[in-house]
């Protein structure tokens, strides 16, 4: 039926139209992004998984922010073991020489004096054995913890070693000296203990450091399969939607020209009444 006030043609060339205009704009988006979905917009199903999903990796984030800093604290706490292990080791090697009985009193007095400086040499390093707050060989904590899960349900902790004088595992006092020869016989013993408690707590904290790194590298492999799951779940394929950019391109003009083509077929009806 031809009619000047309905033109169906028309109307079906432009919904089609519409519809390449609105695939266009979509194209154009995910080229522009990189994503396939990029708000909730494009797929509202796919786009809250993607956003639980990056949820977890920047939980993750923090879960392996957390792990540094125990890790690095621990790392300090070593360090400070093996000082005092190096101390001690100078320490004995002093006791010894003054537990010589040919040894002069001057001489031992002067071994004492060394001996006593390496004694509050170990007071020293325990109290800066510090890092975030945290000091693990000075007997102001117990252990350490640091996330372990995306949620926080999950944590991993490690234990402190207290290292002070006149303690479990240091068991020099706090007054000790190697003045006379009897006192430094019997300082060997000790000093001797004490290394041999030093070590193993050191054994100790590379354990705890270990168990972290562990955690660390389980917690950085978990981040990124999640983010490549993100990436299969919203990242657009570059290949495929240039070929649709390109398409739709065509249809778009083809689309233009079926339109014109609707538009011009009431002209036909002035022909009747010529």
């Amino acid at each position: 039926m031809l009619s000047v006030n309905t033109n169906s043609g028309a109307m079906i060339a432009l919904q089609y139209l519409n519809q390449t205009q609105a695939d266009l704009s979509h194209t154009q988006n995910a080229i522009n992004t990189g994503l396939k979905v990029s708000s909730a917009k494009d797929d509202g199903a796919i786009y809250a998984i993607a956003q639980n999903m990056r949820g977890d990796v920047a939980g993750y984030g923090a879960v392996a922010d957390s792990l540094n800093r125990g890790m690095s604290a621990i790392d300090v706490a070593m360090s400070a073991g093996q000082s005092i292990s190096d101390l001690l080791i100078e320490m004995k090697t002093k006791a010894l020489a003054a537990s010589d009985t040919s040894l002069d009193t001057t001489s031992r007095e002067a071994m004492n004096q060394d001996f006593v400086a390496l004694r509050d040499q170990i007071t020293t390093i325990v109290g800066n054995a510090v890092f975030n707050g945290y000091n693990l060989v000075d007997g102001s904590t117990t252990q350490i913890t640091a996330l372990a899960s995306s949620d926080g349900s999950r944590r991993i902790t490690a234990s402190a070693e207290n290292l002070s004088l006149s303690g479990s595992i240091v068991t020099i006092s706090t007054g000790a000296t190697i003045s006379t020869q009897t006192g430094a016989s019997t300082m060997v013993a000790i000093i001797q203990q004490s290394l041999t408690n030093v070590d193993s707590a050191l054994a100790q904290l590379s354990s705890g450091s270990k168990k972290f790194s562990i955690q660390l590298d389980f917690a950085q492999k978990l981040s990124d399969s999640l983010t490549g799951g993100i990436g299969h779940l919203v990242d657009a394929d570059m290949a495929t939607e240039s070929a649709h950019l390109q398409s739709l391109q065509v249809k778009q003009q083809l689309g233009v020209q079926a339109l014109s083509i609707a538009n011009q077929a009431p002209q036909t009806i002035l022909s009747l009444f010529k």
